[in-house]
């Protein structure tokens, strides 16, 4: 009578088993990956078939996440719901088709693993035979159809644990599989299940990140390409060892269903499913970096191709702007592009063909002093357009570049905010604006962070790359915000009052209508406004001339300013404007600079834009005022020689009764202006971009050419910051 091989509890295998688990553990610690690959190598002759492999790559992941649970899930009585399929009806058909001509090849691996496993066939030997079966096909081929293999052997035992409590025939082949006795010790099996889960969950990813190399377009990714031919090198290996895993994976569940719980009780199985699961893993972080930067490189070349498509577009002509919107905004026609502030509903780009169209750019931080304003300018302007019959629209493009930042909960609830006040069209979401776009708008519009307003024209071409100077400045009269529109208001305009605080304080409008003297000034020095406004009420009171003051503040540091208005307020030293107006005055100030340097005019022999540029200076380095007439500009001058003109009134009181006030004032103020220039000083961000930073600016002050220097100020520094634009 033959004796029987005892198996004792605890020990968990037998012989057979215990030799192809040695002899795995001695290939997984101490293998020669590059002696190895030279056998890999050697079994590799693929015959020139292209395979595929997605439809059922999908298929075998659709299987393992559902089979692939933990001890919990096989518990008698739970059956767990089923997620949808990740196979769409097209895809399903895909496979279908697919698997005509391979179920058979795969029909052999599965037969071929389970033989050899059961045999105690090592490891090793077992995949070499499996990649000489497969050597006609090519990498990424070879490993899907030995996934799909153990897919269908894996999938048979889950659906089994899953089923058999609730279904007479699988209870049957259950029992034959001895899976009740396995699920009643199922505790002591976590360990096991838990490291075959993860060891599965590397292979899948390993493999889906092969199969991603294979779809990689060879247009944008050669061979030669180092990610590539790095990814290439290591590619036969990782085949390898996920096919090694996928030996291992089977092993462990064959010897479950062949030998009994007990062999499940063992710790050592465990262990080494972690060493291969650590190993595959090893491979996939390497290949997941050259995957990361051949899609880097493909991304940055499409994106190059983009940019020069667009860059193309805005070089031809068009008979209308569609084609130049649909390439700013959206290509497709699948989806409603833009929302409509007015009725709150998304529309096409349709509702702008042939029309005028102001791009108001920005990022999602756009100030309520802005909003306010251009709110105020859109309604005015768009009465303009009607009586004039000349239609046009703005649309806000959002700018947020999700390769530099994440979109997070707040930005979108800014975003909506944002939206929902804006009268005007907007685009529906910024994830709809393209890198290519927001490459161009920034690299041939000069767009960092300031918004900006760029006119098309019915056709689509830029009539202004930047039309918000002129609608600070001119407001509605700026209709139709063109670069010649710019040009011909900048002729028509001269040295006076109103060009500085048109549209802000109705009440210096009286004054200057009133032709009353009117003091205009600034500063963050609280005693120095005291003395100031002191001195000026008292020369006036002696010269008996009608005197107004007004305080506008800086352009910075609008917590300070805001306490100087209070106290300006409460010791009724002048009239005061508050924030917005404040804002306003300074924005138009910049804006008459950028314009300026936009059309290229900047140092023209322009008296106006010498005490444009005197006025922006000063407000870096103290107090100054400007002293008017009406409308008529008498100083325009510094702190330190404005004051010291009040101050010396008895040396030139005598002059007033043969030369008047104006010119009394203003030659004493020039005689100690030619002692000593102040300091000028113009701060520009260096992300400001070319349109924004002129070459070379000469000092209002000396006319002499001004010199270059680079600051670093903190981001937290409140006049840093003012000096950005």
């Amino acid at each position: 009578m033959a004796s029987k091989q005892l198996v004792l509890p605890g020990t968990g295998s037998s012989p057979s088993m215990q030799q192809l688990i040695k002899s795995d553990r001695r290939m997984i610690m101490a293998s020669d990956d590059s002696v190895m690959l030279k056998q890999i190598q050697a079994t590799h002759n693929p015959d020139g078939r292209d395979i595929d492999v997605k439809p059922i790559l999908n298929l075998v992941e659709d299987i393992l996440s559902r089979a692939t649970m933990t001890v919990d899930s096989i518990l008698p009585g739970v059956i767990h719901g089923q997620a949808q399929s990740v196979e769409d009806k097209a895809q399903q058909t895909s496979a279908i088709a697919m698997l005509d001509a391979l179920s058979y090849i795969i029909d052999r691996i599965s037969c071929e693993i389970a033989y050899k496993c059961l045999g105690g066939e090592e490891g090793h030997q077992t995949t070499v035979s499996l990649l000489n079966m497969l050597s006609n096909y090519t990498w990424d081929a070879k490993l899907v159809l030995t996934l799909a293999a153990f897919a269908l052997h894996h999938g048979e035992f889950w659906l089994l644990a899953q089923i058999y409590s609730s279904n007479q025939l699988a209870k049957s082949m259950a029992i034959l599989k001895q899976l009740p006795v396995i699920i009643e010790h199922s505790g002591p099996l976590k360990p096991k299940f838990d490291a075959l889960n993860n060891l599965i969950r590397a292979m899948l990813d390993l493999t889906r990140c092969i199969v991603a190399f294979k779809e990689l377009p060879s247009a944008y990714v050669t061979p030669d390409v180092p990610a590539m031919a790095a990814a290439a090198n290591t590619i036969p290996t990782a085949v390898y060892w996920t096919m090694r895993g996928v030996v291992a994976c089977t092993a462990q569940i064959s010897s479950l269903t062949s030998m009994g719980h007990e062999y499940g009780t063992s710790t050592t199985e465990a262990w080494e499913l972690s060493t291969l699961a650590h190993k595959i893993n090893s491979i996939y972080e390497h290949l997941t970096k050259q995957l990361n930067i051949c899609n880097q490189l493909i991304e940055e070349k499409r994106n190059n191709e983009s940019y020069e498509a667009l860059s193309h577009i805005f070089e031809i002509i068009h008979i209308d702007n569609m084609k130049v919107l649909k390439a700013l905004i959206y290509p497709r026609d699948d989806l409603l592009p833009l929302f409509d502030g007015s009725s709150k509903k998304r529309v096409s780009l349709d509702v702008l063909r042939r029309k005028n169209v102001l791009l108001l750019i920005s990022s999602l931080y756009i100030s309520p002093d802005e909003l306010s304003i251009l709110e105020q300018i859109y309604n005015e302007s768009r009465q303009h357009a009607t009586r004039l019959d000349n239609l046009y629209e703005v649309v806000w493009i959002p700018i947020v570049d999700r390769s530099m930042q994440q979109w997070t909960d707040p930005m979108q609830k800014q975003f909506e905010s944002l939206q929902s006040t804006m009268l005007w069209y907007t685009v529906h979401h910024p994830s709809l604006i393209n890198r290519a776009v927001i490459r161009f708008v920034r690299e041939r519009w000069h767009f960092r962070n300031k918004p900006i307003l760029v006119v098309l024209d019915p056709q689509g071409r830029v009539v202004s790359p930047n039309a918000i100077h002129m609608m600070w400045i001119w407001g509605s009269n700026a209709f139709p915000f063109t670069s010649l529109r710019e040009e011909n208001l900048w002729r028509e305009e001269t040295w006076k009052l109103e060009l500085l605080v048109n549209g802000i304080d109705q009440t210096v409008l009286n004054w200057i209508r009133d032709e009353k003297y009117i003091f205009v000034y600034g500063g963050d020095d609280i005693e120095w406004i005291r003395r100031f406004t002191a001195t000026a009420r008292s020369v006036a009171q002696s010269a008996r001339i009608p005197l107004e003051m007004v305080y506008v503040g800086k352009s910075s540091k609008k917590e300070q300013v805001r306490k100087i208005v209070t106290t300006i307020t409460n010791e009724k030293l002048s009239h005061t404007w508050q924030d917005l107006m404040i804002w306003f005055f300074w924005t138009r100030l910049e804006s008459m600079l950028f314009s300026k340097i936009q059309l290229g005019r900047i140092d023209d022999q322009d008296p106006m834009m010498q005490e444009i540029k005197k006025l922006l200076s000063y407000d870096k380095s103290g107090g100054w005022a400007v002293l008017s007439r009406g409308a008529a500009v008498v100083v325009n001058g510094h702190g330190t020689k404005v004051m010291p003109t009040l101050l010396e009134y008895d040396l030139w009181k005598e002059n007033i009764a043969t030369k008047g006030f104006d010119r009394s004032f203003k030659d004493h103020h020039d005689k100690l202006h030619g002692t000593e220039y102040p300091c000028c000083r113009f701060e520009f961000l260096s992300t400001a971009g070319t349109g924004r930073i002129p070459e070379g600016m000469r000092c209002p002050e000396c006319l002499r050419a001004m010199e270059k220097y680079i600051t670093f100020c903190c981001c937290h520094d409140e006049d840093a910051m003012a000096a950005l634009y």
